[in-house]
């Protein structure tokens, strides 16, 4: 699978200074710019602490020439979304877009990098929004407890800091602050723009030079962070509050980027996280000792940190971190089997191509790599992926993963669990005597015979009709991957005291299937370059994965094996049942999540779509394996399924392949669309808020609106793109106007058996009430008059402009294909998706929502943060 990332990338710098790179793809007729600019945290002194993030939101301000949201408008207007980030090392702006927006995209782009405004009373607004989103992150336990791990593994460095800044120093930065921080950081010499798409690039080239090359060169200001003196100890710090279960993170001091280690590293980090056949999943997630756990080796610049963070019930902490300590002695001491190292490699590489599918991903990348020290950095990382040794990866472990160097922070439950200390810490990791291990034994089963078959093709999506099954193929060319799933539609919702019943089984038969048990079943996939995953949806189950094009039949055997044969044990079904219980249980600690469970359980009851699809810690508990195998031989084997490949193939050869595996699934009929769901509110909005001691509250809105297949729901898509993002009407509204919140969204979702209208804002707790006022009046505004024509313009714009975008990744476009078959209105909806859009009219809107935003007729999750709590 050797490639080189960098092929044909024009690589021109400018008299100033600026660094611009152009790579044509023509993949999908979408163009990325990506700006990168080499300014972000660790550019900050303690006085400044979080201005990089700061001047960020301040990019879509406005300029001389553009008012507030002008900026995300016009954009939009072109077809396109832009956003941005704030990292330790630099700070990134992107704009994705149809291809035939390039030159506007790069105008708007060069406008705001270049003549931002940093208007004050526009400053002293948006302060307010970043505070709200800095109590959001007070608000999430795993980035508290990972950025906590920082502070206590440095002592000097910039990264030990909270990143984003404390409210008490944000409320206190001044325009004069952000003036002198974007004079000397926002120039010609720290910037790197990167343009990947559907163009010509040395047209590409010449629109980027008109666009920069005036823009006066000017030297860069360099504050660089204290350095960190050496040292091994062990440290370890206990966090406490309202959180429902443990997060732990455990992390030592690594390498910077460039450094020759670093590639073995993440190895290291992918034998012992990257997917179900991976140290730690085997011997943590999979018996249910851990909900989540991940690896992972991060390196900005500078430094480096190798991380392995979990979520987990307090009471066993102990075994997890006896296991975390347990592989990392075998990484440093043994090494990774030959096995076990190509699987970790074979999914690492796979997981880079997905990476650089989009276009946004490729700029990224090579802006990144550009920035370290050149764009070959991004070859040459590749082949260092490729070529690593098992003697690479255990002598960087060996070297890093020291027990005496380890840092860990864990942070409970204020009434659950015991505190960590360093000298339990120290105990645990000193590992001098290694378990018996072995590889499992996984290998796919033999790709299937071809078999011939005929189909038509609609929408360029090749359909071939078998006697059991529907095959749905389409070539999406760009990277040597192929996205495949099995799906059998839900014909009949969980009952509503088993909720969570079709997701356990379809979970658990992941955990064996035909003679391979869970970690055989998972090598098998892995070794093909893809993670085996059930998927979970309100109107479909399944099984899918992403892996080499070459691979497929092996694929396409190994998911039928799963589809008919899973094993449905006692003990495996009731681990993952109990799996699935703490997840459910860790739903409450998501303040974006469980407003909405509570809000969808109001609108809709104790059935169907009123009840999560992963189910409810009571409803969980009540399955039995019996229940599970039941289900799965009535709804997942009784149904008709599709098989769904999207990718780097040719349909007609695919289809062959793919008849070959399953054209002995028994004939069955299509099922015909399920009946609707109820709305279970009457003439007075039901309300269901719970307190917490959090920092925000968060308010989730539920109306009635079109199923998925209906003619109204582009005009409900149509007022969601009106109504959200970046230069949308309730975000400027009740973000850039009121400050109210951080986030603020409104949208259209939409299923088979029925269809909402949707908003959620989180704010301060003492302006719930000022938030939801202030909501309801702008969806009534909807209600009462038309959008204006420029508002129309901008929204069916964007939608039709998305929907090109959307045609970069195999993923989604394989989500389209599934979507538009089982709940939409049939493969010809994707032959022109913007067309519907571009018929919508404003009055068509208005009547849209003056049907569906009723305010009598809504349900709300509330969940109410600290200040908000009343007795």
């Amino acid at each position: 699978m050797s490639r080189r990332w960098t092929a044909g990338v024009i690589r021109e710098r400018l008299r100033n200074g600026l660094t611009l790179l152009v790579q044509g793809d023509d993949s999908a007729p979408v163009a990325a710019v990506v700006t990168h600019v080499k300014a972000g945290f660790f550019d900050e002194p303690d006085r400044w602490v979080g201005i990089s993030h700061v001047l960020e939101h301040m990019f879509f301000k406005g300029t001389p020439r553009r008012g507030v949201g002008q900026i995300a408008r016009e954009t939009k207007v072109a077809g396109g979304y832009l956003n941005a980030s704030t990292s330790y090392d630099h700070t990134s702006y992107f704009a994705v877009l149809p291809a035939g927006g390039l030159a506007t995209a790069l105008e708007i782009q060069a406008d705001a990098l270049r003549n931002s405004l940093i208007d004050a009373g526009e400053l002293a607004r948006e302060l307010q929004v970043i505070i709200q989103e800095a109590r959001r992150k007070l608000d999430t336990p795993a980035a508290v407890a990972y950025e906590t791990l920082h502070a206590v593994m440095f002592d000097r460095h910039r990264i030990r800091r909270w990143r984003i800044g404390y409210e008490a120093q944000l409320a206190g930065f001044t325009r004069e602050d952000l003036l002198g921080y974007y004079a000397s950081r926002y120039v010609p010499e720290r910037t790197v723009v990167a343009i990947v798409g559907a163009v010509d690039p040395n047209e590409a080239l010449a629109l980027a030079r008109a666009a920069y090359d005036d823009w006066p060169a000017a030297p860069g200001g360099y504050d660089p962070s204290p350095e960190e003196p050496p040292r091994r100890e062990v440290r370890a710090r206990t966090l406490r509050g309202d959180v429902s279960r443990a997060e732990l993170v455990v992390g030592w001091r690594a390498v910077p980027p460039l450094h020759p280690d670093a590639p073995a590293l993440d190895l290291a980090a992918g034998v012992l996280s990257a997917g179900r056949g991976s140290w730690l999943y085997r011997a943590l997630r999979e018996p249910g000792i851990v909900t989540g756990i991940s690896a992972h080796n991060y390196a900005p610049t500078e430094l480096g940190v190798f991380a392995i963070t979990a979520d987990l019930e307090p009471q066993r902490v102990a075994e997890a971190l006896d296991g975390i300590a347990e592989a990392a002695a075998r990484l440093s001491l043994a090494g990774p089997p030959e096995a076990e190292l190509e699987r970790a490699r074979t999914l690492l590489l796979s997981r880079w191509a997905r990476r650089l599918e989009s276009m946004e991903g490729r700029a990224a990348a090579l802006a990144a790599a550009e920035a370290l020290g050149g764009i070959d950095e991004l070859d040459r990382e590749y082949a260092a992926l490729e070529t690593a040794t098992a003697a690479d990866v255990r002598t960087a472990a060996a070297r890093y993963l020291l027990p005496e160097s380890v840092s860990a922070v864990l942070y409970l439950p204020r009434d659950r669990g015991d505190d960590l200390t360093a000298d339990g810490l120290a105990r645990v990791f000193a590992v001098t005597r290694l378990r018996p291990a072995s590889a499992p034994d996984g290998r796919a089963p033999a790709p299937p015979p071809r078999r011939p078959t005929r189909g038509a093709a609609t929408a360029r999506v090749l359909h071939v009709a078998l006697p059991g099954a529907d095959l749905l193929v389409r070539r999406k060319a760009g990277v040597p991957l192929v996205t495949l799933g099995v799906y059998a539609p839900r014909l009949v919702p969980d009952p509503p005291d088993l909720a969570g019943l079709g997701a356990l089984a379809v979970r658990s038969a992941l955990r064996g299937a035909g003679d391979l048990l869970a970690a055989g079943l998972a090598f098998a996939a892995e070794g093909l370059g893809g993670t085996l995953g059930a998927a979970v949806a309100s109107d479909w189950l399944g099984f899918g994965t992403t892996v080499l094009t070459e691979r497929l039949g092996e694929a396409a055997a190994l998911l039928r094996l799963v589809q008919v044969a899973p094993c449905l044990a006692d003990a495996e079904v009731r681990t993952e049942r109990g799996l699935m219980v703490s997840e459910a249980a860790q739903v409450v600690d998501d303040m974006f999540r469980y407003p909405f469970q509570l809000a969808f359980r109001a609108a809709f009851g104790d059935t169907g779509y009123g009840l999560p699809t992963a189910g409810l810690t009571e409803t969980l508990a009540a399955i039995e394996p019996a229940d599970v195998r039941r289900w799965y031989a009535d709804a997942m084997l009784g149904a008709r399924p599709v098989v769904v490949a999207v990718g780097e193939v040719e349909p007609e050869r695919a289809a062959e392949v793919l008849a070959g595996a399953f054209d002995t699934i028994p004939a069955r009929p299509a099922a015909g669309r399920p009946p609707p769901q109820p709305w279970a509110i009457g003439r007075e909005p039901i309300v269901r808020a719970v307190a917490r001691d959090k920092a925000q509250s968060a308010l989730a809105m539920v109306f009635r609106g079109p199923p998925r297949w209906s003619p109204e729901r582009h005009a409900a898509d149509v007022w969601a793109a009106v109504a959200s993002g970046l230069g949308g009407r309730m975000f400027e509204a009740l973000r850039d106007r009121r400050s109210l919140a951080y986030t603020v969204l409104a949208s259209s979702w939409q299923k088979g058996r029925a269809g909402a209208l949707v908003s959620y804002i989180a704010t301060a707790p003492e302006r719930e009430e000022e938030a939801r006022t202030a909501m309801l009046a702008e969806l009534e505004r909807f209600t009462e008059e038309p959008v204006s024509g420029a508002e129309l313009r901008q929204a069916v714009n964007y939608l039709a402009g998305q929907a090109e975008v959307r045609q970069q990744s195999g993923a989604a476009v394989a989500g389209d294909v599934l979507e538009a078959w089982l709940t939409g209105e049939g493969l010809a909806e994707l032959e022109s998706p913007g067309a519907a859009y571009r018929s919508v009219t404003a009055t068509e809107v208005q009547e849209t929502a003056a049907r569906y935003l009723i305010a009598a007729e809504r349900a709300e999750g509330v969940v109410r943060g600290a200040a908000g709590v009343t007795a």
